[in-house]
């Protein structure tokens, strides 16, 4: 005879291995749709590296993607231009999930010359160690010693050289559009929202933000897909934070310290104190088409990885734009100057000058260089230089994914 709470003991036992087995049965579910989820935004994000591949493959031409048969998944891209940037916007999407992505990208350098120094006035002279490696356009295929110290002259130079012509090559057109205008919507700092306390972001995805600012600009964030222009002058101080961010102003200047990745913009003159840091890909740019004087000046100590570029004078107003890079520093990418240079850092890239000179305490020398390094072969096949030239290119790929 079995008794009655015995027959409720087992009752309780069903009920529980039956919760047990639910549960299992359960979170065997969950498991699963999580599964399923992973492996979709998986594919997602592999089909969206496809888009930006095929994107790059076009040479960033519009074009239709057709939609995967396989997956189902669909994806698009679209360009646009960012200062002397490109963008490129893919999407990858199936239902109501989707993933983007954004990057900038451009044409890989295949330019493997160091020095481009117009056939303008006398040969080119050197003193101390000086490396040019890479090909040489020069006045002359011989280049002269000269014994301005007490240091030993030693010039290594590989590649060819052959004579240059009596001007520069022709600047990429964009470099005068960014100052004819960008497109943007204009508006004032205080009606945009911040995450955080005294960051603003602005995603690439949305329409790129002006904003008119004082000639101080401290104490601030900016990231993202901002104008930030003054029609007076900008000081950058080092407490500020510019994340592919564009300048424009008559004069800019960065304070020493400072470090950040910009697109800066001047007519004028910019001017780098001591140990300033402009990280891949920046672009310090000065367009000077009045007879008035306009110069870039790069301290000590300062490190920049993308390009300097100061153009638009006549030939016979060289003397009017300077650019001046003392020493310690390093340029890792393109310098472009048409008027005249006072190089005393090494550049990982390709110079390209109407005149080089050279102060010393004592006098001043024309077309002389003095212990410096030029080479083409440490800027590594990855970096993608920006694009002064308006050349045909085979091969583009990625230079920063930004979000």
């Amino acid at each position: 005879m079995v008794k009655a709470h015995s027959l409720l003991y087992a009752i309780y036992v069903c009920l529980i291995v039956a919760i047990i087995c639910g549960a299992l049965l359960y979170f065997s579910n969950l498991y699963n749709q999580l599964n399923l989820y992973y492996n979709l935004q998986e594919e997602l994000y592999i089909q969206n590296q496809s888009v930006l591949n095929f994107a790059l493959g076009n040479k960033m031409a519009p074009a239709e993607i057709e939609k995967d048969e396989n997956s189902g998944i669909e994806g698009s891209y679209e360009t646009k231009p960012y200062g002397l940037l490109s963008l490129v916007l893919a999407r990858s999407y199936i239902s109501n999930d989707s993933v983007f992505s954004v990057h900038f990208a451009g044409a890989r350098n295949l330019d493997k010359n160091a020095v481009y120094l117009t056939n303008f006035s006398k040969s080119l002279f050197y003193s101390g160690s000086v490396k040019l490696i890479g090909n040489n356009k020069l006045p002359s295929t011989f280049i002269e010693t000269s014994y301005i110290n007490n240091d030993l002259n030693k010039l290594t130079a590989e590649g060819k050289i052959t004579i240059s012509e009596m001007q520069l090559p022709e600047v990429n057109p964009e470099f005068k559009k960014i100052f004819q205008g960008l497109k943007s919507e204009k508006t004032k700092l205080s009606d945009i929202e911040k995450p955080n306390d005294s960051l603003y972001y602005n995603s690439f995805f949305n329409a790129t933000k002006e904003i008119e600012v004082q000639s101080n600009l401290g104490n601030i964030i900016f990231k993202g897909n901002f104008i930030v222009r003054s029609g007076d002058s900008i000081r950058v101080k080092k407490n500020t934070v510019l994340e592919d961010v564009i300048l424009i102003a008559p004069k800019i200047t960065f304070e020493a310290g400072f470090k950040g990745t910009v697109q800066a913009f001047a007519t004028k003159g910019i001017e780098l104190e001591e140990n300033v840091t402009l990280h891949y890909p920046s672009v310090i740019c000065v367009y000077n088409e009045s007879e008035t004087e306009a110069k870039i000046k790069i301290k000590k100590e300062c490190q920049i990885r993308g390009a300097v570029v100061l153009f638009g004078n006549a030939s016979h107003l060289i003397d009017k734009n300077t650019i001046e890079i003392d020493e310690d520093g390093l340029l890792f990418g393109d310098l472009y100057c048409s008027g005249k240079l006072m190089l005393k850092s090494n550049v990982y890239g390709s110079v390209y000058t109407n005149r080089f000179f050279l102060k010393t305490a004592a006098s001043s020398y024309d077309n002389m260089i003095s212990n410096i390094e030029i080479n083409t072969e440490k800027r590594p096949d990855y970096f993608i230089s920006i694009q002064l030239f308006n050349t045909q290119k085979t091969t583009y790929g990625v230079i920063k994914k930004v979000l």
